[in-house]
Protein backbone atom coordinates (compact mmCIF):
# COMPACT_ATOMS: atom_id res chain seq x y z
CA UNK A 1 0.00 0.00 0.00
CA UNK A 2 2.82 2.42 0.87
CA UNK A 3 4.57 1.90 -2.47
CA UNK A 4 1.26 2.16 -4.30
CA UNK A 5 0.54 5.61 -2.85
CA UNK A 6 3.94 6.97 -3.87
CA UNK A 7 3.72 5.49 -7.35
CA UNK A 8 0.18 6.77 -7.85
CA UNK A 9 1.25 10.34 -7.09
CA UNK A 10 4.21 10.00 -9.48
CA UNK A 11 1.91 8.55 -12.17
CA UNK A 12 -0.44 11.51 -11.82
CA UNK A 13 2.47 13.91 -12.19
CA UNK A 14 3.76 12.17 -15.28
CA UNK A 15 0.31 12.32 -16.85
CA UNK A 16 0.45 16.13 -16.61
CA UNK A 17 3.95 16.45 -18.05
CA UNK A 18 4.69 17.24 -21.67
CA UNK A 19 8.08 16.11 -22.92
CA UNK A 20 9.35 18.14 -25.87
CA UNK A 21 11.90 15.63 -27.16
CA UNK A 22 11.74 12.02 -28.30
CA UNK A 23 12.30 10.10 -25.06
CA UNK A 24 13.87 6.62 -25.24
CA UNK A 25 12.25 3.89 -23.17
CA UNK A 26 15.23 1.52 -23.00
CA UNK A 27 18.97 1.42 -23.57
CA UNK A 28 22.09 -0.60 -22.88
CA UNK A 29 23.09 1.87 -20.16
CA UNK A 30 20.40 2.88 -17.68
CA UNK A 31 20.98 6.26 -16.07
CA UNK A 32 19.07 7.74 -13.16
CA UNK A 33 19.49 11.52 -13.07
CA UNK A 34 18.76 12.98 -9.63
CA UNK A 35 18.14 16.55 -8.59
CA UNK A 36 18.69 16.68 -4.80
CA UNK A 37 15.50 18.55 -4.05
CA UNK A 38 11.78 18.15 -4.62
CA UNK A 39 10.12 17.63 -7.97
CA UNK A 40 8.79 21.19 -8.27
CA UNK A 41 12.25 22.69 -7.68
CA UNK A 42 14.01 20.20 -9.95
CA UNK A 43 11.69 20.70 -12.90
CA UNK A 44 12.08 24.46 -12.60
CA UNK A 45 15.83 24.11 -13.11
CA UNK A 46 16.87 24.62 -16.72
CA UNK A 47 20.28 22.98 -16.29
CA UNK A 48 18.67 19.80 -14.92
CA UNK A 49 16.31 19.64 -17.88
CA UNK A 50 19.15 20.20 -20.35
CA UNK A 51 21.24 17.37 -18.86
CA UNK A 52 18.20 15.06 -18.86
CA UNK A 53 17.96 15.44 -22.63
CA UNK A 54 21.73 15.17 -23.18
CA UNK A 55 21.79 11.84 -21.34
CA UNK A 56 18.76 10.45 -23.16
CA UNK A 57 19.90 11.51 -26.63
CA UNK A 58 23.20 9.66 -26.30
CA UNK A 59 23.20 6.39 -28.29
CA UNK A 60 22.44 3.39 -26.12
CA UNK A 61 21.55 5.45 -23.04
CA UNK A 62 18.09 5.64 -21.50
CA UNK A 63 17.68 8.21 -18.74
CA UNK A 64 15.12 8.36 -15.96
CA UNK A 65 14.79 10.81 -13.07
CA UNK A 66 14.51 10.76 -9.30
CA UNK A 67 13.93 13.48 -6.72
CA UNK A 68 13.91 14.13 -3.02
CA UNK A 69 10.55 12.85 -1.77
CA UNK A 70 7.87 15.45 -1.12
CA UNK A 71 6.77 15.87 2.52
CA UNK A 72 3.72 13.63 2.06
CA UNK A 73 5.89 10.88 0.54
CA UNK A 74 8.92 11.20 2.81
CA UNK A 75 7.54 8.98 5.61
CA UNK A 76 6.71 6.31 3.02
CA UNK A 77 10.13 6.12 1.33
CA UNK A 78 12.46 4.19 3.61
CA UNK A 79 16.15 3.38 3.20
CA UNK A 80 16.68 1.37 0.03
CA UNK A 81 13.22 2.11 -1.35
CA UNK A 82 13.82 5.12 -3.63
CA UNK A 83 12.51 4.43 -7.13
CA UNK A 84 12.80 6.23 -10.43
CA UNK A 85 10.09 8.64 -11.51
CA UNK A 86 9.41 7.09 -14.93
CA UNK A 87 9.34 3.32 -14.40
CA UNK A 88 9.45 2.99 -10.58
CA UNK A 89 12.64 0.95 -10.86
CA UNK A 90 14.74 0.81 -7.71
CA UNK A 91 17.40 3.45 -8.20
CA UNK A 92 20.12 1.15 -6.88
CA UNK A 93 19.50 -1.11 -9.91
CA UNK A 94 20.58 1.50 -12.46
CA UNK A 95 24.01 1.38 -14.07
CA UNK A 96 24.81 5.03 -13.43
CA UNK A 97 23.44 7.50 -10.87
CA UNK A 98 24.08 11.15 -11.71
CA UNK A 99 23.43 14.07 -9.36
CA UNK A 100 22.81 17.52 -10.83
CA UNK A 101 23.63 19.98 -8.04
CA UNK A 102 22.91 23.69 -8.31
CA UNK A 103 23.08 24.83 -4.68
CA UNK A 104 25.41 24.04 -1.79
CA UNK A 105 22.53 23.87 0.66
CA UNK A 106 21.35 20.71 -1.15
CA UNK A 107 24.57 18.85 -0.26
CA UNK A 108 23.05 17.05 2.69
CA UNK A 109 20.15 15.99 0.45
CA UNK A 110 22.70 14.12 -1.68
CA UNK A 111 23.68 12.06 1.36
CA UNK A 112 20.04 11.53 2.31
CA UNK A 113 19.27 10.31 -1.21
CA UNK A 114 22.18 7.86 -1.17
CA UNK A 115 20.67 6.45 2.02
CA UNK A 116 17.21 6.23 0.43
CA UNK A 117 18.74 4.51 -2.58
CA UNK A 118 20.15 1.91 -0.20
CA UNK A 119 23.84 2.40 -0.94
CA UNK A 120 26.74 2.87 1.48
CA UNK A 121 27.25 6.61 1.75
CA UNK A 122 30.90 7.02 0.84
CA UNK A 123 32.83 5.84 -2.18
CA UNK A 124 35.22 3.89 0.08
CA UNK A 125 32.33 2.12 1.83
CA UNK A 126 30.77 1.13 -1.49
CA UNK A 127 34.06 -0.44 -2.66
CA UNK A 128 32.89 -0.36 -6.30
CA UNK A 129 29.73 -2.35 -5.58
CA UNK A 130 26.57 -1.12 -7.26
CA UNK A 131 26.15 1.73 -9.74
CA UNK A 132 28.76 4.39 -10.44
CA UNK A 133 27.93 7.67 -8.65
CA UNK A 134 28.79 10.88 -10.51
CA UNK A 135 27.89 14.54 -9.96
CA UNK A 136 27.98 17.85 -11.78
CA UNK A 137 26.28 21.21 -11.73
CA UNK A 138 27.15 24.82 -10.83
CA UNK A 139 27.70 24.23 -7.10
CA UNK A 140 30.40 21.63 -7.69
CA UNK A 141 32.02 23.62 -10.53
CA UNK A 142 33.20 25.98 -7.79
CA UNK A 143 34.12 23.63 -4.95
CA UNK A 144 33.20 19.93 -4.90
CA UNK A 145 35.24 19.11 -1.78
CA UNK A 146 32.45 18.91 0.85
CA UNK A 147 30.93 16.09 -1.26
CA UNK A 148 34.21 14.46 -2.33
CA UNK A 149 33.96 11.38 -0.10
CA UNK A 150 30.42 10.57 -1.28
CA UNK A 151 30.94 10.80 -5.07
CA UNK A 152 33.00 8.51 -7.33
CA UNK A 153 33.52 11.06 -10.08
CA UNK A 154 32.69 14.72 -10.68
CA UNK A 155 32.29 16.34 -14.08
CA UNK A 156 33.47 19.92 -13.64
CA UNK A 157 32.05 22.38 -16.14
CA UNK A 158 29.39 22.70 -18.81
CA UNK A 159 27.88 19.41 -19.91
CA UNK A 160 27.10 19.73 -23.61
CA UNK A 161 30.48 18.43 -24.85
CA UNK A 162 31.94 16.85 -21.72
CA UNK A 163 29.02 14.54 -20.86
CA UNK A 164 28.89 12.80 -24.28
CA UNK A 165 32.66 12.21 -24.04
CA UNK A 166 32.20 10.57 -20.66
CA UNK A 167 29.27 8.46 -21.89
CA UNK A 168 31.24 7.28 -24.93
CA UNK A 169 34.01 6.08 -22.60
CA UNK A 170 31.47 4.43 -20.31
CA UNK A 171 29.83 2.66 -23.25
CA UNK A 172 33.19 1.34 -24.42
CA UNK A 173 34.01 0.13 -20.89
CA UNK A 174 30.65 -1.67 -20.66
CA UNK A 175 31.29 -3.48 -23.96
CA UNK A 176 34.74 -4.55 -22.76
CA UNK A 177 33.31 -5.71 -19.43
CA UNK A 178 30.72 -7.87 -21.16
CA UNK A 179 33.43 -9.40 -23.32
CA UNK A 180 35.51 -10.16 -20.23
CA UNK A 181 32.52 -11.71 -18.49
CA UNK A 182 31.98 -14.08 -21.40
CA UNK A 183 35.54 -15.35 -21.27
CA UNK A 184 36.11 -15.68 -17.53
CA UNK A 185 34.35 -15.69 -14.20
CA UNK A 186 34.78 -12.85 -11.78
CA UNK A 187 37.42 -13.21 -9.11
CA UNK A 188 37.74 -11.50 -5.75
CA UNK A 189 38.52 -7.80 -6.11
CA UNK A 190 37.79 -7.67 -9.84
CA UNK A 191 35.02 -5.10 -9.45
CA UNK A 192 37.26 -2.82 -7.41
CA UNK A 193 40.17 -3.07 -9.86
CA UNK A 194 38.02 -2.49 -12.94
CA UNK A 195 36.17 0.45 -11.37
CA UNK A 196 39.47 2.05 -10.37
CA UNK A 197 40.90 1.52 -13.87
CA UNK A 198 37.84 3.12 -15.45
CA UNK A 199 37.95 6.14 -13.16
CA UNK A 200 41.64 6.60 -13.88
CA UNK A 201 40.96 6.39 -17.62
CA UNK A 202 38.25 9.07 -17.28
CA UNK A 203 40.72 11.33 -15.49
CA UNK A 204 43.24 10.75 -18.28
CA UNK A 205 40.99 11.24 -21.32
CA UNK A 206 37.92 13.32 -20.39
CA UNK A 207 38.72 16.94 -19.58
CA UNK A 208 36.80 18.15 -16.55
CA UNK A 209 36.90 14.80 -14.73
CA UNK A 210 37.66 14.94 -11.01
CA UNK A 211 38.12 11.61 -9.21
CA UNK A 212 38.47 12.38 -5.47
CA UNK A 213 40.04 8.98 -4.72
CA UNK A 214 43.11 10.02 -6.74
CA UNK A 215 43.80 12.99 -4.46
CA UNK A 216 45.03 13.10 -0.86
CA UNK A 217 44.64 16.45 0.92
CA UNK A 218 47.10 17.16 3.75
CA UNK A 219 45.97 19.64 6.37
CA UNK A 220 47.72 21.90 8.83
CA UNK A 221 45.06 22.92 11.32
CA UNK A 222 42.39 24.89 9.50
CA UNK A 223 44.41 25.22 6.29
CA UNK A 224 45.22 22.93 3.37
CA UNK A 225 48.97 22.35 3.45
CA UNK A 226 49.33 20.15 0.36
CA UNK A 227 47.39 18.04 -2.10
CA UNK A 228 48.86 14.69 -3.06
CA UNK A 229 47.92 13.13 -6.41
CA UNK A 230 48.43 9.55 -7.63
CA UNK A 231 46.65 9.46 -10.96
CA UNK A 232 47.44 10.11 -14.63
CA UNK A 233 48.81 13.50 -15.63
CA UNK A 234 49.60 16.40 -13.34
CA UNK A 235 46.34 16.38 -11.39
CA UNK A 236 44.82 19.71 -12.43
CA UNK A 237 41.14 19.56 -13.39
CA UNK A 238 40.13 21.62 -16.39
CA UNK A 239 36.76 23.31 -16.07
CA UNK A 240 34.95 22.64 -19.34
CA UNK A 241 32.97 25.23 -21.23
CA UNK A 242 31.22 25.54 -24.57
CA UNK A 243 32.83 28.22 -26.70
CA UNK A 244 29.91 28.69 -29.11
CA UNK A 245 26.51 28.60 -27.41
CA UNK A 246 24.80 28.73 -30.80
CA UNK A 247 25.85 25.10 -31.26
CA UNK A 248 23.32 24.10 -28.61
CA UNK A 249 19.89 25.36 -27.60
CA UNK A 250 19.08 25.38 -23.89
CA UNK A 251 15.35 25.68 -23.36
CA UNK A 252 12.64 24.01 -21.29
CA UNK A 253 12.32 20.40 -22.43
CA UNK A 254 9.67 19.09 -20.04
CA UNK A 255 6.58 21.13 -19.24
CA UNK A 256 4.98 20.74 -15.82
CA UNK A 257 2.50 23.06 -14.16
CA UNK A 258 3.84 21.95 -10.78
CA UNK A 259 7.35 23.18 -11.52
CA UNK A 260 8.73 26.43 -10.22
CA UNK A 261 8.34 28.71 -13.26
CA UNK A 262 5.88 26.13 -14.58
CA UNK A 263 3.92 28.88 -16.33
CA UNK A 264 6.98 29.74 -18.46
CA UNK A 265 9.20 28.38 -21.16
CA UNK A 266 12.75 29.10 -19.99
CA UNK A 267 15.26 30.13 -22.66
CA UNK A 268 18.94 30.54 -21.80
CA UNK A 269 20.27 33.65 -23.53
CA UNK A 270 23.83 33.83 -22.22
CA UNK A 271 26.46 32.41 -19.90
CA UNK A 272 28.79 34.60 -17.95
CA UNK A 273 28.67 38.35 -17.52
CA UNK A 274 30.88 41.18 -18.73
CA UNK A 275 30.45 43.43 -15.70
CA UNK A 276 32.78 41.65 -13.27
CA UNK A 277 30.89 42.17 -10.01
CA UNK A 278 33.40 41.00 -7.42
CA UNK A 279 30.96 38.94 -5.34
CA UNK A 280 29.30 37.10 -8.23
CA UNK A 281 30.27 33.47 -8.87
CA UNK A 282 28.34 33.29 -12.17
CA UNK A 283 30.32 36.19 -13.55
CA UNK A 284 33.60 34.30 -13.06
CA UNK A 285 32.78 30.58 -13.29
CA UNK A 286 31.25 31.04 -16.76
CA UNK A 287 33.95 33.36 -18.14
CA UNK A 288 34.31 34.43 -20.86
CA UNK A 289 30.83 35.80 -21.49
CA UNK A 290 29.04 34.09 -24.35
CA UNK A 291 25.66 35.07 -25.78
CA UNK A 292 23.36 33.31 -28.17
CA UNK A 293 22.60 35.00 -31.46
CA UNK A 294 19.34 36.85 -31.91
CA UNK A 295 18.13 34.49 -34.65
CA UNK A 296 18.54 31.42 -32.45
CA UNK A 297 16.85 33.17 -29.53
CA UNK A 298 13.95 34.24 -31.74
CA UNK A 299 13.56 30.67 -33.00
CA UNK A 300 13.54 29.32 -29.42
CA UNK A 301 11.05 31.98 -28.33
CA UNK A 302 8.70 31.29 -31.24
CA UNK A 303 8.73 27.59 -30.43
CA UNK A 304 8.17 28.35 -26.74
CA UNK A 305 5.18 30.61 -27.37
CA UNK A 306 3.38 27.62 -28.87
CA UNK A 307 3.34 26.13 -25.36
CA UNK A 308 3.37 29.04 -22.90
CA UNK A 309 2.54 32.74 -23.10
CA UNK A 310 5.46 33.70 -20.85
CA UNK A 311 9.11 33.32 -21.86
CA UNK A 312 11.62 33.40 -19.02
CA UNK A 313 14.91 34.75 -20.35
CA UNK A 314 17.78 33.22 -18.36
CA UNK A 315 21.23 34.68 -17.86
CA UNK A 316 23.28 36.56 -15.30
CA UNK A 317 22.16 39.95 -16.64
CA UNK A 318 19.79 40.55 -19.52
CA UNK A 319 19.57 44.30 -20.18
CA UNK A 320 22.91 44.28 -22.03
CA UNK A 321 21.96 41.26 -24.19
CA UNK A 322 22.44 42.19 -27.86
CA UNK A 323 19.03 42.33 -29.53
CA UNK A 324 16.99 42.40 -26.32
CA UNK A 325 14.88 45.28 -27.65
CA UNK A 326 13.96 43.34 -30.82
CA UNK A 327 13.33 40.15 -28.84
CA UNK A 328 11.11 41.98 -26.33
CA UNK A 329 9.10 43.57 -29.14
CA UNK A 330 8.71 40.25 -30.93
CA UNK A 331 7.25 38.62 -27.82
CA UNK A 332 4.94 41.57 -27.17
CA UNK A 333 3.77 41.57 -30.81
CA UNK A 334 2.91 37.88 -30.47
CA UNK A 335 0.77 38.59 -27.40
CA UNK A 336 3.27 37.00 -25.04
CA UNK A 337 5.24 38.18 -22.05
CA UNK A 338 9.02 38.27 -21.80
CA UNK A 339 10.34 37.88 -18.26
CA UNK A 340 14.09 38.62 -18.06
CA UNK A 341 15.94 37.27 -15.01
CA UNK A 342 17.47 40.63 -14.06
CA UNK A 343 18.15 43.99 -15.69
CA UNK A 344 21.19 46.22 -15.16
CA UNK A 345 19.67 49.63 -14.65
CA UNK A 346 21.97 51.67 -16.89
CA UNK A 347 21.36 49.31 -19.82
CA UNK A 348 17.55 49.60 -19.80
CA UNK A 349 16.46 51.43 -22.97
CA UNK A 350 13.12 53.09 -23.73
CA UNK A 351 12.42 50.40 -26.36
CA UNK A 352 13.00 47.58 -23.88
CA UNK A 353 10.94 49.30 -21.17
CA UNK A 354 8.04 49.93 -23.57
CA UNK A 355 8.09 46.36 -24.92
CA UNK A 356 8.21 44.79 -21.45
CA UNK A 357 5.26 46.92 -20.34
CA UNK A 358 3.32 46.15 -23.53
CA UNK A 359 3.96 42.48 -22.85
CA UNK A 360 2.04 42.75 -19.57
CA UNK A 361 5.08 42.57 -17.29
CA UNK A 362 3.62 43.43 -13.94
CA UNK A 363 6.99 43.31 -12.18
CA UNK A 364 10.61 43.80 -13.26
CA UNK A 365 13.75 43.05 -11.25
CA UNK A 366 16.64 45.50 -10.92
CA UNK A 367 19.69 44.65 -8.80
CA UNK A 368 21.57 47.66 -7.39
CA UNK A 369 23.19 45.22 -4.87
CA UNK A 370 24.38 48.10 -2.64
CA UNK A 371 22.72 51.31 -1.53
CA UNK A 372 25.68 53.71 -1.71
CA UNK A 373 27.73 54.57 -4.74
CA UNK A 374 30.93 53.98 -2.76
CA UNK A 375 29.95 50.40 -1.96
CA UNK A 376 28.85 49.81 -5.55
CA UNK A 377 32.39 50.80 -6.57
CA UNK A 378 33.75 48.29 -4.04
CA UNK A 379 31.77 45.48 -5.65
CA UNK A 380 32.42 46.81 -9.19
CA UNK A 381 28.76 47.28 -9.96
CA UNK A 382 29.48 50.13 -12.39
CA UNK A 383 26.13 51.71 -11.58
CA UNK A 384 25.25 55.19 -10.33
CA UNK A 385 22.18 56.32 -8.43
CA UNK A 386 21.15 58.39 -11.47
CA UNK A 387 21.23 55.21 -13.58
CA UNK A 388 18.97 53.39 -11.13
CA UNK A 389 16.46 56.25 -10.90
CA UNK A 390 16.39 56.59 -14.68
CA UNK A 391 15.62 52.88 -15.09
CA UNK A 392 12.78 53.15 -12.56
CA UNK A 393 11.37 56.15 -14.45
CA UNK A 394 11.51 54.29 -17.76
CA UNK A 395 10.01 51.02 -16.55
CA UNK A 396 7.19 52.44 -14.44
CA UNK A 397 6.61 55.29 -16.87
CA UNK A 398 5.98 52.77 -19.64
CA UNK A 399 3.51 50.83 -17.51
CA UNK A 400 5.45 48.27 -15.47
CA UNK A 401 3.49 48.13 -12.22
CA UNK A 402 5.96 46.94 -9.60
CA UNK A 403 9.70 46.84 -9.05
CA UNK A 404 11.84 44.27 -7.28
CA UNK A 405 15.16 45.54 -5.95
CA UNK A 406 17.96 43.20 -4.88
CA UNK A 407 20.55 44.27 -2.28
CA UNK A 408 23.17 42.62 -0.09
CA UNK A 409 24.29 43.37 3.45
CA UNK A 410 27.62 42.43 5.01
CA UNK A 411 29.69 43.28 1.94
CA UNK A 412 33.40 43.97 2.49
CA UNK A 413 34.05 47.49 3.87
CA UNK A 414 30.32 48.04 4.53
CA UNK A 415 29.61 50.77 7.09
CA UNK A 416 26.33 51.69 8.86
CA UNK A 417 25.74 54.53 6.40
CA UNK A 418 25.92 52.04 3.51
CA UNK A 419 23.09 50.04 5.06
CA UNK A 420 20.94 53.13 5.54
CA UNK A 421 21.70 54.08 1.95
CA UNK A 422 19.58 51.10 0.85
CA UNK A 423 16.55 52.73 2.48
CA UNK A 424 17.50 56.15 1.10
CA UNK A 425 17.81 54.80 -2.45
CA UNK A 426 14.50 52.96 -2.10
CA UNK A 427 12.86 56.15 -0.85
CA UNK A 428 14.28 58.03 -3.82
CA UNK A 429 12.84 55.48 -6.24
CA UNK A 430 9.51 55.60 -4.42
CA UNK A 431 9.34 59.39 -4.81
CA UNK A 432 9.99 59.08 -8.54
CA UNK A 433 7.11 56.65 -8.84
CA UNK A 434 4.59 58.94 -7.22
CA UNK A 435 4.09 61.07 -10.33
CA UNK A 436 3.40 57.99 -12.44
CA UNK A 437 0.99 56.71 -9.79
CA UNK A 438 -1.00 59.94 -9.84
CA UNK A 439 -1.17 59.95 -13.63
CA UNK A 440 -2.45 56.36 -13.81
CA UNK A 441 -4.40 56.40 -10.55
CA UNK A 442 -2.84 53.27 -9.13
CA UNK A 443 -0.23 52.37 -6.56
CA UNK A 444 3.17 50.97 -7.57
CA UNK A 445 4.79 48.58 -5.11
CA UNK A 446 8.46 48.00 -4.41
CA UNK A 447 9.80 44.73 -3.04
CA UNK A 448 13.26 44.97 -1.48
CA UNK A 449 15.08 41.65 -1.29
CA UNK A 450 18.11 41.58 1.01
CA UNK A 451 20.62 38.73 1.22
CA UNK A 452 23.71 38.48 3.41
CA UNK A 453 26.97 38.45 1.47
CA UNK A 454 28.31 34.91 1.00
CA UNK A 455 31.95 34.68 -0.22
CA UNK A 456 32.17 32.34 -3.21
CA UNK A 457 35.15 30.46 -4.65
CA UNK A 458 36.67 31.80 -7.86
CA UNK A 459 35.64 35.40 -7.15
CA UNK A 460 37.80 38.32 -5.98
CA UNK A 461 36.02 38.12 -2.62
CA UNK A 462 36.74 34.41 -2.07
CA UNK A 463 39.29 35.36 0.59
CA UNK A 464 36.82 37.52 2.55
CA UNK A 465 34.94 36.24 5.62
CA UNK A 466 31.22 36.37 6.01
CA UNK A 467 30.10 38.99 8.52
CA UNK A 468 29.05 37.61 11.90
CA UNK A 469 25.43 36.63 12.34
CA UNK A 470 24.58 39.08 15.18
CA UNK A 471 25.90 42.01 13.13
CA UNK A 472 23.88 40.94 10.09
CA UNK A 473 20.72 40.58 12.15
CA UNK A 474 21.26 44.07 13.52
CA UNK A 475 21.71 45.51 10.03
CA UNK A 476 18.59 43.80 8.69
CA UNK A 477 16.57 45.03 11.67
CA UNK A 478 17.90 48.54 11.11
CA UNK A 479 16.95 48.35 7.45
CA UNK A 480 13.51 46.92 8.23
CA UNK A 481 12.79 49.82 10.54
CA UNK A 482 13.94 52.40 7.99
CA UNK A 483 11.94 50.85 5.14
CA UNK A 484 8.81 50.60 7.29
CA UNK A 485 8.50 54.38 7.03
CA UNK A 486 8.16 54.20 3.22
CA UNK A 487 4.70 53.48 1.83
CA UNK A 488 4.11 50.42 -0.36
CA UNK A 489 7.53 48.90 0.27
CA UNK A 490 7.99 45.30 1.42
CA UNK A 491 11.23 43.78 2.71
CA UNK A 492 12.20 40.14 2.21
CA UNK A 493 15.45 39.15 3.96
CA UNK A 494 17.33 35.85 3.84
CA UNK A 495 18.25 34.39 7.21
CA UNK A 496 21.88 35.04 8.26
CA UNK A 497 21.92 31.46 9.56
CA UNK A 498 21.17 30.20 6.04
CA UNK A 499 24.04 32.37 4.80
CA UNK A 500 26.34 30.81 7.45
CA UNK A 501 25.53 27.31 6.18
CA UNK A 502 26.01 28.37 2.57
CA UNK A 503 29.39 29.97 3.36
CA UNK A 504 30.50 26.88 5.29
CA UNK A 505 29.74 24.65 2.32
CA UNK A 506 31.05 27.14 -0.27
CA UNK A 507 34.47 27.61 1.39
CA UNK A 508 34.78 24.19 3.05
CA UNK A 509 37.38 21.52 2.40
CA UNK A 510 36.89 17.76 2.23
CA UNK A 511 36.63 17.47 6.02
CA UNK A 512 33.33 19.38 5.92
CA UNK A 513 31.85 16.25 4.37
CA UNK A 514 31.81 14.74 7.85
CA UNK A 515 29.54 17.57 8.98
CA UNK A 516 27.31 16.98 5.94
CA UNK A 517 26.95 13.36 7.02
CA UNK A 518 26.11 14.37 10.61
CA UNK A 519 23.45 16.77 9.27
CA UNK A 520 21.90 13.84 7.43
CA UNK A 521 22.00 11.73 10.59
CA UNK A 522 20.28 14.62 12.41
CA UNK A 523 17.48 14.47 9.82
CA UNK A 524 18.50 17.79 8.32
CA UNK A 525 18.56 19.87 11.52
CA UNK A 526 21.70 21.60 10.30
CA UNK A 527 21.62 24.51 12.73
CA UNK A 528 21.49 22.14 15.71
CA UNK A 529 24.50 20.32 14.24
CA UNK A 530 26.40 23.58 13.74
CA UNK A 531 25.59 24.74 17.27
CA UNK A 532 26.86 21.45 18.72
CA UNK A 533 29.92 21.58 16.46
CA UNK A 534 30.73 25.12 17.60
CA UNK A 535 30.24 24.15 21.25
CA UNK A 536 31.75 20.66 21.44
CA UNK A 537 33.78 20.31 18.25
CA UNK A 538 33.56 17.63 15.57
CA UNK A 539 36.33 15.00 15.53
CA UNK A 540 38.84 15.63 12.79
CA UNK A 541 37.20 18.85 11.58
CA UNK A 542 38.20 22.44 12.42
CA UNK A 543 35.78 24.80 14.13
CA UNK A 544 33.10 25.89 11.62
CA UNK A 545 33.93 29.55 12.20
CA UNK A 546 37.36 28.84 10.65
CA UNK A 547 35.58 28.33 7.33
CA UNK A 548 33.00 31.10 7.72
CA UNK A 549 34.51 33.98 9.73
CA UNK A 550 38.20 33.59 8.88
CA UNK A 551 39.84 35.72 6.18
CA UNK A 552 41.84 33.35 3.97
CA UNK A 553 45.45 34.35 3.32
CA UNK A 554 46.76 35.68 0.00
CA UNK A 555 49.17 32.77 -0.48
CA UNK A 556 47.01 30.15 1.23
CA UNK A 557 46.29 27.02 -0.77
CA UNK A 558 42.51 27.05 -1.15
CA UNK A 559 40.52 23.79 -1.23
CA UNK A 560 39.36 24.46 -4.80
CA UNK A 561 42.67 25.63 -6.29
CA UNK A 562 43.21 22.32 -8.13
CA UNK A 563 40.40 23.25 -10.54
CA UNK A 564 41.56 25.25 -13.56
CA UNK A 565 38.91 27.88 -14.26
CA UNK A 566 41.27 29.66 -16.66
CA UNK A 567 41.25 32.63 -14.29
CA UNK A 568 44.56 33.74 -12.81
CA UNK A 569 44.53 33.74 -9.02
CA UNK A 570 46.74 36.83 -9.09
CA UNK A 571 44.10 38.63 -11.16
CA UNK A 572 41.44 37.82 -8.55
CA UNK A 573 43.69 39.11 -5.77
CA UNK A 574 44.31 42.36 -7.66
CA UNK A 575 40.56 42.75 -8.15
CA UNK A 576 40.09 42.22 -4.41
CA UNK A 577 42.62 44.97 -3.64
CA UNK A 578 40.95 47.30 -6.11
CA UNK A 579 37.61 46.59 -4.48
CA UNK A 580 38.86 47.36 -0.99
CA UNK A 581 40.21 50.62 -2.40
CA UNK A 582 36.80 51.43 -3.99
CA UNK A 583 38.26 51.31 -7.49
CA UNK A 584 36.24 50.00 -10.41
CA UNK A 585 37.33 47.82 -13.33
CA UNK A 586 35.95 48.32 -16.82
CA UNK A 587 33.60 45.67 -18.22
CA UNK A 588 35.14 42.69 -20.01
CA UNK A 589 36.22 43.26 -23.59
CA UNK A 590 36.70 39.73 -24.85
CA UNK A 591 38.07 41.00 -28.17
CA UNK A 592 41.14 42.72 -26.73
CA UNK A 593 41.58 41.92 -23.02
CA UNK A 594 43.50 38.93 -21.64
CA UNK A 595 43.97 40.16 -18.07
CA UNK A 596 42.11 37.42 -16.21
CA UNK A 597 43.24 34.54 -18.43
CA UNK A 598 39.78 33.21 -19.31
CA UNK A 599 40.03 34.25 -22.95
Amino acid sequence: MTRWLVEERARARRAHEQTLFAKKQAGDIRVCLIYPNRYSVAMGNLGFQAVYEIFDRHPGVACERAFLPDPEDAPLVTAGALRSFESHTLVRDFDLIAFSISFETDYWHVVRLLDLIGLPLTSDERAARGPLIIAGGPAVFLNPEPLAEFIDLFLIGEAEEMLPEFLALLSAERRQARARDRTRGRGSGTHVDERAEFLSECARTVGGTYVPALYEPIYDGATLADLGYHGPGAGGVERRLVRDLNTFGTVTRVLSDEAVFGDMILVEASRGCQWGCRFCAAGYMYRPIRTRGLEQLQESVRAGLAHRQTIGLVGAEMASLPGLDALSEMVADAGGRLSPSSLKADCVTPRVAAALARGRNRSVTVAPEAGSERLRRVINKNLSEADILRAADLLVGEGVQDLKLYFMVGLPTEAPEDVLAVAELTAGIRRRLCAAERARRRVANITVSVNPFVPKPWTPFQWEPMERIPHLKQKIAQLRQALSRIANVQLHAESPREAYLQTLLSRGDRRVGRAVRVIHEANGDWWAVIRAWRRDGLPGVPHPDDYVYRAYGEHERLPWDFIDHRIAKAFLWIERRKGLASRQTAPCDTATCTSCGAC
